[in-house]
Formats: C-alpha cells, structure tokens, sequence
C-alpha cells in the first residue's frame, strides 16, 4: 500500500510539474509525470527521480535526475531539461 503524500510534497511536486508546463509551454491536455524511484541496478545511485511529458499528441520524453524529489530545486530542473531527454523509443534526442 502507497504511503500518502505530505502535503508539503503535493505543494513541492504541484511547483515542479508547473515549472515543466512553463519551460515547454505545454497544453492542458497534456501530461507531467515525477516519480521517484529506488534503483537496484549496480553503480546506480540508490534514488532517482524521472520526469515525463506526454503531449497528448504523443512521443514521451522524459529525463532521469539522480537526486529524490526532496532536493530537486526549479534550477536543477531547468538544467536536466535543458538537456535531451529519452524519447518513447528509448532514445536520445
């Protein structure tokens, strides 16, 4: 069963998914996903969080941080998405 969230996380989670919708100028109907994810796999660091858009258009992108949701600042954030992200066919852009 999920742990529920803070509300300081929601409010934290609500100011980063905005910060996606305005570097990309996204529509409404489309989509910003974060998850943070444990990794298991050897040399990865033990927490990750991704970020995904899903334009309701189609073609997922979506950028990996090795950093919990805790510590990702909009500036972090802004950097990582400066970068190219993994496309829905699991290549880089």
């Amino acid at each position: 069963m999920p742990k529920p969230v803070s509300p300081r996380r929601m409010a934290q989670l609500a100011a980063l998914k905005k910060h996606v919708r305005e570097q990309f100028d996204l529509a409404e109907d489309d989509t910003v996903l974060l998850s943070q994810l444990d990794c298991t796999e050897p040399g990865c660091p033990p927490v990750e969080t991704v970020v995904a858009v899903l334009p309701a258009s189609g073609g997922t992108r979506r950028w990996t941080l090795h950093h919990p949701i805790d510590e990702i600042t909009p500036e972090l954030l802004t950097q990582t998405l400066a970068g190219p992200p993994v496309t829905s066919e699991g290549e880089r852009t």
